[in-house]
């Protein structure tokens, strides 16, 4: 066993900037090389996603490219990860294999496996931290007994928790050793998967790095007021980097600190809701499969299929919802306030499982992964942490587009049917007379639907479904 030798297994963080478990096994190692380890039960497992599939290839290519041009490379593997990483380690007799920790039930067991597998091995498991702006799993209330279950005091105490220094990228890396295989990455073709016609961001570190600098220049200043305007770029767009580790929080929100102002504290604050998310699952991680709230285990969920596929394909008949619908499946991405009102009005308009939303989500969103996922859909359902009352989580699809669309640039962005229909109607088409329909060539049921429900009758009925729930718990 060579004692100089360790290996960085890659998982979701694609980067050399501020990579804690590199910069711990570079000080400890003479030589670091890097593995990243296909896991055929993530890429074809329940959530199989070809988006995100495709976008965690890009950004791997592009490290590799990171990796060669100071001298290295990246190492690939397919299997899983505790036989491949040990016989890894037995072939180039290294001594360490680190790796950044994550918070989800799956990735938790995977890496207590790994760990048995090295230890079996004579090999020196080194899980580090790096995934968030802190550690989420050492953050506890004042009796430091309990993890935090609303934002609000957590928010608070994470602003007071001692950061760790930001680490630079690396200059130079070991060569890969003469002989070694080091694999190949696949087609996303060979992987039996398919991606978007047009991705909503570049793959990469690089390309990472260049979207921050410019939202750090000056578009984040406006963050406060303008980050719920779904017609606008108000958003910074970095999720899927920060999702695949493209990407370190605690650089994004060094910076951001630096840079000052009302827009980055607001933008610092989403990065609180990204580690709160994040330190809930990890606490809870039931919430995967079940609400966090016990009460609302046996509230009942309606069965309509027909609705569901409707909602999927964005043929809802209320323009903003079926706007980010369609955004999602054509990009991989989608605005945060459409996501919220298409969540609401899964949940709350068609009474439909707060579930097969997360798992539509899972299968096509870049920056989809478990934590942020289960999180945002149990708040938008009323199931989760959050103990605000249901009646707070019910948004009017048409006052919502009305609000942060007003003239529909949005809507016409991704449902182009409504492309004609004047600024008056276009956030309510179905109430358009038929001579308004023919002028904006746009007839009701025929070229685009009319509302599947009543969004007030639904309210209604959800409000009911909800008390009841509290009433008999």
């Amino acid at each position: 066993m060579d004692p100089d030798t360790a290996l960085l297994w890659l998982r979701r963080d694609l980067r050399l900037h501020d990579h804690p478990a590199l910069h711990r096994l570079t000080g400890e190692f003479e030589r670091v090389l890097c593995v990243f380890v296909l896991d055929d039960r993530l890429l074809a497992g329940r959530c199989a996603s070809g988006p995100r599939t495709a976008f965690m290839l890009g950004c791997l290519r592009a490290l590799d490219d990171e990796l060669r041009e100071r001298g290295s490379g990246l190492i690939v593997r397919r299997g899983r990860p505790e036989e491949e990483l040990a016989a890894l380690a037995g072939e180039l007799g290294a001594g360490a294999v680190g790796w950044t920790s994550d918070v989800s039930p799956f990735a938790r067991a995977r890496d207590r496996r790994v760990t048995e597998a090295l230890l079996a091995a004579g090999v020196a498991p080194v899980p580090c931290g790096g995934g968030y702006a802190i550690d989420v799993g050492r953050i506890a209330t004042k009796d430091r007994r309990r993890p935090y279950t609303v934002f609000g005091p957590f928010w608070h105490a994470w602003r007071d928790v001692p950061r760790r220094p930001v680490h630079p990228a690396p200059a130079r890396l070991a060569a890969l050793p003469p002989g070694l295989a080091s694999g190949a990455l696949p087609s996303l073709a060979a992987l039996g998967l398919a991606g978007l016609p047009a991705p909503f961001a570049e793959p990469g570190e690089a390309a990472a790095r260049r979207a921050l600098d410019a939202w750090l220049d000056g578009p984040v200043d406006r963050y406060a007021e303008r980050h719920d305007a779904v017609g606008e770029p108000g958003t910074s767009g970095l999720s899927p980097y920060l999702r695949w580790g493209c990407l370190s929080v605690r650089e994004c929100e060094e910076r951001a600190v630096a840079r000052g102002g009302e827009g980055a504290a607001a933008w610092i604050r989403q990065l609180c809701w990204r580690d709160f998310l994040a330190h809930v699952l990890l606490h809870h991680p039931d919430n995967v499969r079940r609400e966090h709230q016990e009460r609302f285990r046996q509230l009942a969920w309606e069965d309509d299929a027909p609705a569901l596929e409707a909602w999927r394909a964005g043929r809802t008949g209320y323009p903003l919802v079926d706007a980010g619908m369609r955004q999602l499946a054509a990009t991989g991405w989608m605005h945060n306030r459409a996501r919220m009102v298409a969540g609401s009005f899964l949940t709350k308009d068609l009474h439909l499982d707060w579930r097969a939303g997360e798992e539509h989500f899972a299968r096509l969103l870049l920056d989809g992964e478990p934590a942020q996922n289960n999180g945002n859909w149990q708040w938008v359902a009323s199931v989760g942490v959050d103990p605000a009352p249901a009646a707070r989580r019910i948004f009017n699809p048409t006052l919502q587009a009305q609000r942060f669309d007003p003239d529909g640039a949005y809507i016409r962005a991704w449902v182009p049917e409504l492309r004609g229909v004047l600024n008056a109607a276009i956030h309510e088409p179905w109430t358009m007379s038929e001579a308004e329909q023919e002028a904006a060539g746009c007839a009701i049921g025929r070229d685009y639907p009319a509302p599947i429900v009543d969004h007030m009758i639904e309210r209604r009925r959800a409000l009911e479904r909800y008390a009841g729930v509290r009433r008999s718990a």
